[in-house]
């Protein structure tokens, strides 16, 4: 592993690093050229570098508790808001359109899967991609926990690989409606949209979390970890803890939409953890 300025076992100034080169992420996507790389991109590049550097070590116990710890942690807190029957009522037409989107994305990665070869720990990048493209960022975390896999070089090969192919997906989805075929037979509604735009920024402006809506935010996350971990040692599945915490804090989004939806700033500290994991599978 070789010496490095700071030690696998200086839990402080790694802890320090990962929370930094995260934070640091995120301020980054706020600028024009962070915002074209992502934060993602950038907290695994950040401590990429560190890490040939010999700045900071490659394996330590501080990587693992992120791991173990802040990745099941960040889970509930960014589902709060995750209310099936408001999710149904609302999406309409659309959500027909995701499932249907869905199901392909399934397919796509079985064929995909069958047709090239990812070595030993295939099916769960394989897994893990199909997950992410149906279901955001928070999903590569998710699935990647409950899939064991834990090696940071894949995941941070899986994270560039993922962040190309989509630059070039949205290349083309940005080109479509400036196709004159397209703009003929699908009318847009742009003043509507920036109207919508412009509320949504208004209301997030005013949605501050209090210290009494963080208190409550960590402090059930930890409790639905507890339970979802202990759950997994009942029925002996490894890697299920994952799956019954998602489970359960989708369930009380559903079942009591006032009490749980209305926490707020959850999303926000789970953003934050989640950049941490990514600036922990990048050392």
């Amino acid at each position: 592993m070789g010496n490095t300025l700071i030690a696998p076992d200086n839990f402080w100034a790694l802890w320090a690093v990962l929370f930094s080169v995260g934070g640091f992420a995120i301020w980054a996507e706020t600028t024009k050229i962070g915002n074209k790389l992502s934060a993602v991109v950038i907290a695994i590049l950040g401590t990429f570098l560190l890490s040939n550097l010999s700045i900071i070590p490659v394996s330590s116990p501080v990587y693992d508790a992120v791991w173990s710890y802040l990745v099941p942690l960040a889970i509930p807190l960014l589902l709060f808001k995750a209310n099936i029957r408001r999710i149904i009522k609302e999406a309409g037409p659309t959500l027909i359109a995701f499932f249907f989107g869905g199901i392909g994305t399934v397919v796509g990665t079985i064929i995909a899967y069958n047709l090239i070869p990812l070595g030993e720990e295939g099916w769960k990048l394989a897994g893990i991609f199909c997950s992410t493209y149906i279901g955001g960022s928070m999903n590569y975390v998710a699935a990647s926990e409950a899939l064991q896999l834990h090696s940071g070089e894949l995941l941070a090969a899986g994270v560039a690989a993922d962040n190309l192919v989509m630059t070039l997906y949205f290349l083309l989805l940005f080109m479509l409606p400036s196709i004159k075929i397209l703009q003929k037979n699908y009318k847009t509604h742009h003043e509507e949209n920036a109207s919508n735009a412009a509320d949504l920024k208004i209301e997030n402006n005013e949605d501050n979390p209090s210290l009494l809506d963080m208190a409550k935010g960590i402090s059930i996350s930890l409790i639905l970890c507890a339970v979802g971990y202990e759950l997994q040692g009942i029925i002996g599945v490894k890697g299920s803890a994952i799956l019954i915490i998602t489970a359960i804090v989708v369930s009380l989004a559903s079942l009591f939409p006032k009490s749980v939806g209305e926490i707020k700033g959850g999303d926000k500290i789970g953003t934050l953890l989640m950049q941490v994991f990514f600036a922990a599978i990048g050392a």
